[in-house]
């Protein structure tokens, strides 16, 4: 499995309608994501428009199955308008952030290996 986080930025003044048009989001893109077989597909909006996504994928075939779907292809177009400083898709060129913790996985690392002893400086 892979976990997948992106960031994008709305425009302020759009902020209200891009909310109203995820609430809900229509039924057939909803089925898209779920057919591409994207997981655990959360976005969160911060201050300023700062919009943070996440999902989990068992390989590399969820984007390319959304980047080909017209569906896909119709939301994001108008999706596109909501949002700053992009060029192409929103869901192509969304910021990918980089994962540096995962508790599930340093726990399962720390269960495999014993923790390196803690220095003690005099």
């Amino acid at each position: 499995m892979t976990r997948h986080c992106f960031e994008l930025r709305i425009r302020p003044e759009l902020l209200d309608d891009y909310i109203a048009r995820h609430t809900p989001v229509r039924p057939e893109m909803l089925a898209e994501i779920a057919a591409a077989g994207r997981r655990n597909y959360s976005l969160f909006l911060a201050e300023g428009g700062r919009l943070v996504g996440y999902y989990e994928t068992d390989d590399a075939a969820a984007q390319a199955y959304l980047a080909a779907s017209p569906i896909a292809a119709r939301w994001e177009a108008e999706m596109a308008p909501y949002f700053l400083g992009l060029d192409g898709r929103p869901d192509q060129a969304a910021t990918a952030l980089t994962e540096i913790f995962h508790l599930a996985d340093q726990l399962d690392a720390a269960r495999r290996s014993p923790a390196p002893e803690e220095s003690t400086a005099s």
